[in-house]
């Protein structure tokens, strides 16, 4: 399995970014696949799942409004749309997979990559 994230960068607080993450090696539209983001020195929070074959969606509360998620089952990969950034998003972004929606809410990952940085200026 691999997944491989970017669409990361530098930008000012307000602006957006779209990151994008590709998959391969098992069956898309049959999990759960989404981001998790960890800031240095810090746990690392989830930020949003998708269920491909249902398109049911899950956005922490620290990113509802200004995040959203999508998916292209033909491409097997998920994006995700960033607007109003905030410094307090900065992190490296991980895409991750899972069984279904419940248990990426458990954070019972099967696989993530090595992710990509957002870096969020004031």
């Amino acid at each position: 399995v691999q997944l491989q994230a970017s669409g990361g960068g530098l930008v000012q607080a307000g602006g957006s970014l779209r990151l994008s993450c590709t998959a391969s090696g098992f069956s898309f539209d049959e999990n759960a696949i989404g981001w998790f983001r960890q800031a240095p020195g810090k746990e690392r929070d989830r930020v949003s799942y998708i269920s491909p074959s249902d398109n049911s969606t899950y956005y922490a509360d620290s990113v509802k409004g200004r995040f959203t998620i999508s998916s292209d089952n033909a491409k097997n990969t998920v994006y995700l749309q960033m607007n109003s950034l905030k410094p307090e998003d900065t992190a490296v972004y991980h895409c991750v997979t899972g069984w279904d929606l419940i248990a990426l809410l458990g954070e019972a990952y099967d696989y993530w990559g090595q992710g990509t940085l957002v870096t969020v200026s004031s």
